[in-house]
């Protein structure tokens, strides 16, 4: 799995959480919550923006997201990414991708 940077998302006065209204995903060791196009994680009492450094291939991905697949949809900037055993899949240059 590739790196994630965090950047710490200013300003942020909303508190996620089991309640707050936006999708959370269970990502590795905790939970990402989708919220204006990005995905927030809280980290050290801040909220910082969960993207990874770097897109890995997802070798041997048999599977097609899309509407319907099964699994959550999440707008994340200009594409959407997908919710699958417990990391997002983007769709990128031709290729499934770990994100």
């Amino acid at each position: 799995m590739a790196l994630a940077k965090h950047e710490v998302h200013a300003d942020h006065e909303h508190q996620h959480g089991p309640v707050c209204g936006h999708v959370a995903v269970p990502h590795e060791d905790h939970t990402d919550y989708v919220h204006d196009g990005h995905i927030h994680r809280e980290l050290d009492g801040q909220w910082v923006e969960c993207e990874t450094e770097e897109q890995v291939a997802h070798e041997d991905h048999d599977h097609e997201h899309g509407p319907g697949c099964g699994h959550v949809a999440i707008p994340h900037g200009d594409h959407v990414d997908y919710d699958h055993d417990g990391h997002r899949h983007a769709f990128i240059d031709g290729k499934w991708v770990c994100c």
